[in-house]
Order: structure tokens, then C-alpha cells, then sequence
């Protein structure tokens, strides 16, 4: 595995068109002396678009077959958001298949979940015979499993330890809620003394007017990569196309911003 680069991303991408656009604006505006950041391909997929049920989600995500050609460009860090808080069985097989619909391009996926099986991610991830990150999404749900303590998130992540590569502090969960960094930054603490090897991400209401929320935490965390996703359009819904003018500008921002 390849040393983790941070990254600045957006999720939500559905063609290998705004892949190039926004790829554009990134190398053009990126620091001349840079931190290495990446930009961050995000794509979503889910239980139901994955085995072909219909859902809310149905428009909002891309078709199974559309997933890897977005996942065109070796520049970029190209990441399959898997979405399931409802527990499906099979979770094995499941992920097995959303790692190959990322075609050859797919670099990480990462689990929009609830504490799922350890087991079954690195069964699915030994099957697809691909050597690709994991990130764990660590949400408000999931931290509530932990009664909100940082001690016990610190024990639980103990199981995931050498099947995942990084852990994304997510309490808004795409619905472009600004996050709290005084709230998060225990578990930021906690995560990078007791698991130093891992990469922290954080997301929750980021976009081109809210990067000021970030700073709390990029002052102790310089390395913290981060994600954009429900800001990124005028509704803050995720059930709404990305507006790519907005999305340039948190591209800018962002540049401007981070270490």
C-alpha cells in the first residue's frame, strides 16, 4: 500500500466529464509549492442501486456500469462510498461486487456504515484481488454505539485495526450539517495517539462558504483530509445534482485554506 496522501474531496461525482472539469480547476489552483494533497473522486452506491432496487437514491446515484468509466484518471483518488445503515446480509458479497464495478480505477471504498463485520470487509477485499484503502465512516450512529466516549471509540476501532486504512468523523452523513470541530476533535485526538498509522478525514457541511469550520482542527491536524458533499448545492440535498460552480469554488477555497 502506498503511502496516504490527504485529499480534498467532493462526493457525488457522475461523470468522467466532471472528473476532468474539476480535476482542472485542482491542479490550476493548487499551491505552486503544494501540501500533495489529492483531489478525491467520491462515488456513491448503495444496498438497493448495487443489487438493482429501486430507492430515493435510484436518480441521485450513478448506474452500476457508469462507476468505473468515472474512475478514468490515475491523478485522482478515486473512492466508492458504499451506503447501507440497515444491516443486509450477504455484506461479504456485496462489497465484493462494488469493488469490481470500480473497475481498475478504483483506489479506496469507503463504509457509509454501522460498525460493519470486520470479517466481511476484509473477505470482500481479498476477493476482489485488489489492493485498495478502506475508510471507515465513523458517524453519528456509530458513535453513539459508543455512548459518544472517545476512550471507548478508541476500543472499538481496536478490531478494525490492520483491515481499515482510514476513519472519517462524519456527523452529517451528506445532509450538509456544519460541523461542530470542538465536538470532534476528542475523537481526532484520540484516534491519531492510539492509531497514529491511520488517516483522518473529516466531513459535515463543507463547501465553498464553510471551510472556515476546518481550521480548528487543520491547526492540530495539518494532515487531515476532508470531504464535500450535501454543500455543494443550493438545497443541501444530496438528492439534487451538484452544482460544479459551487463545487470549483470549494475547490479554490479549500487551496486557499489548508496547510
Amino acid at each position: 500500500m502506498k503511502p496516504l496522501k490527504p485529499y480534498i474531496g467532493i462526493t457525488d461525482f457522475m461523470t468522467r466529464d466532471q472528473v476532468r472539469a474539476m480535476l482542472e480547476v485542482f491542479n490550476r489552483t493548487k499551491p505552486k509549492e503544494g501540501s500533495g494533497r489529492v483531489l478525491h473522486v467520491g462515488v456513491m452506491t448503495g444496498y438497493n442501486t448495487l443489487h438493482g432496487n429501486e430507492s430515493i437514491f435510484t436518480k441521485a446515484f450513478p448506474k452500476n456500469e457508469a462507476i468505473a468509466d468515472i474512475f478514468w484518471s490515475d491523478e485522482t483518488f478515486n473512492c466508492l462510498h458504499y451506503a447501507d445503515y440497515k444491516e443486509h446480509p450477504k455484506l461479504a458479497a456485496s462489497l465484493t461486487k462494488a469493488i469490481t464495478l470500480g473497475g481498475t480505477g478504483i483506489h479506496a471504498l469507503q463504509l457509509d456504515m454501522i460498525w460493519p463485520a470486520v470479517a466481511e470487509i476484509a473477505t470482500a477485499v481479498h476477493t476482489s484481488r485488489k489492493k485498495i484503502e478502506v475508510i471507515l465512516q465513523l458517524n453519528t450512529l456509530a458513535l453513539s454505539y459508543v455512548e459518544n466516549d472517545p476512550n471507548q471509540l478508541v476500543e472499538r476501532l481496536e478490531e478494525y485495526n490492520g483491515t481499515i486504512h482510514r476513519v472519517l468523523l462524519d456527523m452529517s452523513m451528506g445532509r450538509g450539517l456544519g460541523m461542530n470541530p470542538i465536538v470532534l476533535l476528542p475523537f481526532a485526538r484520540a484516534i491519531k495517539k492510539y492509531f497514529p498509522h491511520l488517516g483522518l478525514v473529516v466531513a459535515g457541511g463543507l463547501g465553498p462558504f464553510s471551510m472556515k469550520l476546518v481550521k480548528t482542527i487543520t491547526d492540530e491536524f495539518p494532515d487531515v483530509s476532508i470531504d464535500a458533499q450535501g454543500q455543494l448545492r443550493p438545497s443541501f440535498s444530496c438528492l439534487d445534482p451538484i452544482d460544479w460552480t459551487m463545487a470549483e469554488n470549494y475547490i479554490i477555497e479549500a487551496h486557499k485554506r489548508l496547510p
